[in-house]
């Protein structure tokens, strides 16, 4: 709403100066407007006038649309970089262990771009992995950050945008920020342990970097909440939507192969029986969402409406 009444206000600026000189021939007053002066000799036929002030009304309200919108933008831009300031002076320098078409990664890729920050991309191989051999975490997104002589790295998409978030907004020693996240071994639903991370969706800031980052401690937690739900519940909806029949799979894999990195056999083995087993999996992934109650998403036709 104040977007549309400044964009409003500040059309009016642009028009009113044009639209009076346009509708006004030259020693008629305002009443011309309306047709009480006289016309001069030669004048353009009556009513003239004033479809051109309506004319130059519209072109500068566009004009002023045009100039409130590029102002509010700018103003957008200049917050982000002011939010930036540590790595805006070269003391960060990332790289990004990925596969292009890991939703994790996506993820992590959109957090770097949306805050303008450099990073190098590193394609990974999904089969042999050589890549991250120098890790003993076996995941991707990885992140390496180097920062003056120190190399950290960041394990899991959800620490990697609150580590860097985080850093961007209270300027402390990334290694330090490490710390708040620590590894922990778990053991899911399957009974298969596996590296789960703590405070993974908390950004480690003090109560004045808090405020000024948040509005109230109601918006921190709807932050949280969304962030949580993308990881444990939106990710897993993927499958049953791209994979819904032979056809659809096969053209997934014919994609993430070609996007990906993978030799010639791998490239074949991967396409062909990928496929396969994710259409399987996403049988299997449709009917348990189904049969999870009625706030789950409908598959059928992607329709994505019961939240």
């Amino acid at each position: 709403m104040a977007v549309a009444v400044a964009a409003v206000r500040a059309g009016w600026r642009f028009a009113r100066p044009v639209g009076w000189k346009l509708s006004c021939c030259r020693g008629q007053s305002r009443a011309g407007l309306s047709g009480a002066a006289g016309r001069w000799p030669g004048a353009a036929p009556k009513g003239t006038p004033r479809l051109l002030g309506v004319a130059a009304l519209a072109l500068g309200g566009a004009l002023g649309i045009g100039h409130t919108v590029w102002g509010r933008l700018k103003s957008q831009e200049q917050l982000a970089k002011q939010t930036a300031p540590p790595l805006a002076e070269g003391r960060l320098q990332l790289t990004l262990y990925q596969y292009k078409t890991c939703p994790f990664c996506s993820k992590v890729r959109a957090f770097l771009d949306f805050h303008s920050l450099p990073y190098e991309v590193v394609e990974v191989n999904p089969v042999r992995r050589q890549e991250i051999k120098f890790s003993s975490y076996r995941k991707v997104p990885i992140l390496l950050a180097q920062e003056g002589e120190l190399l950290q790295q960041l394990n899991d998409s959800s620490v990697i945008i609150s580590a860097l978030k985080t850093y961007l907004v209270s300027g402390k020693n990334l290694e330090e920020i490490i710390s708040y996240y620590p590894p922990l071994k778990v053991v899911n639903d399957q009974g298969k342990e596996v590296t789960e991370f703590g405070n993974k969706y908390w950004l480690m800031l003090n109560e004045k970097e808090n405020q000024r980052l948040y509005t109230g401690k109601e918006a921190q937690k709807e932050e949280m909440k969304w962030r949580q739900w993308a990881d444990d519940r939106l990710v897993h909806l993927i499958s049953p939507n791209v994979y819904r029949t032979p056809a659809e799979a096969l053209a997934s894999f014919d994609y993430i192969v070609h996007e990906g990195k993978f030799g010639a056999v791998e490239g074949a083995v991967a396409k062909y029986v990928g496929a396969a087993a994710m259409f399987i999996i996403s049988k299997r992934l449709k009917s348990r969402e189904e049969g999870s109650g009625p706030h789950c998403l409908v598959f059928q036709n992607q329709d994505f409406t019961s939240f």
